[in-house]
């Protein structure tokens, strides 16, 4: 396919400087607020208590992993192997289901949600991922089911409805080259439920690491935008180029043949990186991830105190980048970063109008 061969080829071009826009042109749209697993900040990720705050406090976008059940589902986990965010290992029921499976090169022990009927991973309950640094959240530990995805799809509509504002489904396909080598391709599932649901560009945005994922969902002809992940290390699981080849302008040019989006680790963003220029001249939207408020996850000189999980200078670092220009933030306090939007200089808002 020719996409896939400009994609290749574009890992070996050389990187040239792009200039920044004049200081006279018209201001940027207002930057996007998403939801990083809904408000992962303060209730267990990819709940439905998470993804409603995220929107009850200022989320344009939530965003949804998606995985495999046995039977062909699609369920929101951030990763396949589920001991750190279900209480499956509390469950004897199942502890015969415990193993070992390399999963994209690497060895990973614990419980699967492959291993799993949808019926059987609805009698689990999730709990906080981070209870060490996040012990606010283990209160929540327990009331919560795991979600499909089309569950997400219908939480979203109803949100939507309840704060007159349309709500933006962001899923990300979660190693998709794995699941297919297993007989258990995302991408079919998840262009099935789009059209489905009736999901358009107002209301879904894909996303993967994986450039052949995003191929496969440009094939399915969905008219919904693509947002293409990249890491900090190394490339694409299964790809011949790096990450450093596809921040190339020529390889964010090979990018914008199929995507609208790039999600940069908010760290690549940082002058003197002309990332974030490049990208807008080859055409190119830019979401940073992931922004947190905690001390271990901000700049040294932001940080404030000795505890690695208190609260830093979050709202600083969120001003850095909207007054850098990007067109959204990926963050785990949707709220805090709504705020540090509003006092921030920005335009109108990015993406999805309110309905009406």
């Amino acid at each position: 396919m020719r996409r896939r061969s400009v994609l290749l080829a574009a890992g070996a071009a050389a990187a040239i400087s792009v200039s920044a826009p004049p200081a006279h042109a018209a201001p940027a749209p207002r930057p996007l607020v998403i939801g990083h697993r809904g408000a992962a900040g303060w209730r267990p990720e990819h709940t439905a208590a998470s993804y409603a705050f995220a929107v009850e406090t200022g989320a344009d976008w939530i965003e949804p992993d998606l995985v495999p059940t046995r039977d062909h589902h699609l369920v929101v986990r951030h990763e396949n192997e589920i001991s750190g965010t279900t209480d499956v290992a509390r469950r004897p029921e199942f502890a015969g289901r415990r193993t070992t499976k390399t999963v994209d090169g690497r060895a990973l022990t614990g419980w699967f949600t492959e291993d799993f009927t949808l019926a059987e991973l609805k009698t689990l309950w999730a709990v906080e991922r981070l209870p060490l640094v996040r012990d606010r959240n283990t209160v929540f530990d327990g009331r919560q089911r795991v979600l499909t995805f089309r569950e997400v799809v219908a939480l979203a509509r109803r949100l939507s409805r309840r704060h007159g504002r349309t709500v933006t489904v962001f899923p990300e396909t979660k190693h998709p080259t794995y699941f297919r080598s297993i007989g258990l391709p995302l991408e079919p599932v998840l262009a099935d439920a789009i059209r489905r649901d009736r999901l358009g560009p107002r209301e879904c945005v894909v996303q993967s690491f994986e450039p052949s994922s995003l191929l496969r969902m440009a094939d399915e002809r969905l008219g919904v935008p693509l947002w293409q992940a990249l890491g900090t290390r190394g490339g694409p699981y299964g790809h011949e180029m790096t990450y450093a080849d596809m921040t190339t302008p020529a390889g964010l040019r090979a990018i914008a043949a199929y995507a609208q989006w790039i999600g940069p680790d908010k760290s690549s963003l940082v002058p003197p990186s002309t990332l974030l220029a490049d990208a807008h001249a080859a055409g190119l939207k830019v979401g940073a991830y992931t922004f947190r408020a905690e001390n271990r996850y901000l700049p040294a000189e932001l940080r404030r105190g000795s505890d690695p999980n208190g609260f830093g200078d979050a709202f600083a670092e969120y001003a850095r980048h909207f007054e850098q220009g990007v067109d959204a933030v990926v963050t785990d306090f949707p709220d805090l970063a709504a705020i540090a939007r509003d006092a921030t200089r920005c335009g109108p808002a990015v993406g999805p109008r309110p309905k009406g």
